[in-house]
């Protein structure tokens, strides 16, 4: 039970340089000075601010991939070093490309734990303990420098930690893939390019575009996608894109798409995930404060947030197993 009541460390990935629109940059710290953290003390869950990773500007010269990269090797550090004080991180960002940094590190400070004991467990190690991730957004992330027009880092954190993409991103913390493609689901996606759909489909990766999870519910979805990642790991993770909600809930994103996925719906299958004790980290990023209005952004960033923190109602706490 101790590691279910772990407490929250809110983790700040003050980086902008990895998309076109810099502006997520400022997303972390307005969210900080909004009060963020006091507000969600009132879920029943210890939670803190820990310190900033910044990105660092005087690299910008050398291009966006010299930031990110920099940038990513420090996340990953802070995000061991959170997992590792048994914390629960939640990352901040920033734009989607900090997820490099944020899983890397949760991967690194997984293979850093003592084997366990428990003969069921001990075979989830037997080839390295593996990292389940359930990735919810819009886009597909998956591109690389070969099929990427922009060559922005923001469209490249999944396929850099599957493994694929430019160096300076799949070494981030340790060498390689961080996950393997059968741990992987994304949910929610309805805007993507032929190449990195391609990556995606040839290495077998579950994708729940926006038809399926409108016809089948976001709660079913996201049932299936939790058994699937936690199938064989040793523990999972969440990466939550704003833009994977509808703009009519969350206008504050770096690139919003048309019909996303409904907050109210969100939350309430999000409901208590976060006292899981196989849930390692999560994150929650691309808010643009100076695209959002009266500040509904904000407080969908806080709902969601919350719903993972809040206490479980009675027999909510198996929702989240096979």
């Amino acid at each position: 039970m101790r590691d279910a009541m772990r407490p929250v460390e809110l983790i700040g990935a003050v980086i902008g340089e990895g998309a076109p629109d810099r502006r997520t940059r400022a997303g972390p710290g307005s969210l900080r000075q909004w009060g963020l953290g006091r507000r969600l003390l009132e879920r029943g869950r210890e939670v803190r601010w820990g310190p900033d990773v910044a990105s660092d500007l005087s690299a910008l010269p050398s291009g966006p991939m010299t930031v990110v990269a920099e940038f990513s090797q420090r996340l990953a550090a802070r995000v061991s070093a959170s997992i590792e004080a048994h914390r629960l991180p939640v990352v901040i960002g920033g734009d989607h490309s900090c997820a490099v940094g944020t899983w890397s590190g949760a991967v690194a400070a997984l293979r850093r734990r003592p084997p366990p004991t428990d003969p069921d467990a001990l075979d989830r190690y037997r080839s390295g303990p593996r990292l389940g991730l359930v990735w919810i957004d819009a886009h597909l992330d998956a591109h690389t420098p070969d099929t990427s027009e922009s060559q922005m880092p923001h469209g490249m954190p999944l396929a850099s930690l599957l493994g694929y993409g430019a160096e300076a991103l799949t070494g981030v913390a340790l060498r390689g893939a961080k996950l393997k493609p059968a741990d992987v689901v994304l949910i929610g996606c309805r805007s993507w390019e032929s190449g990195e759909a391609e990556l995606l489909a040839r290495l077998g990766v579950r994708v729940m575009a926006s038809d399926e999870v409108t016809r089948r519910g976001f709660a079913a979805c996201l049932s299936e996608a939790i058994a699937r990642v936690r199938e064989g790991t040793a523990a999972w993770g969440l990466s939550f894109d704003l833009d994977a909600l509808d703009p009519a809930d969350a206008p504050g994103t770096g690139t919003p798409v048309e019909r996303g996925l409904r907050l109210a719906e969100v939350t309430g299958a999000l409901h208590g995930l976060a006292w899981d004790p196989q849930l390692l980290a999560c994150e929650l990023v691309e808010y643009n404060p100076e695209l959002d209005r009266d500040r509904s952004t904000a407080r969908a960033a806080e709902d969601l947030i919350g719903a993972l923190i809040d206490r479980r109602s009675a027999g909510a706490a198996l929702r989240a197993r096979p």
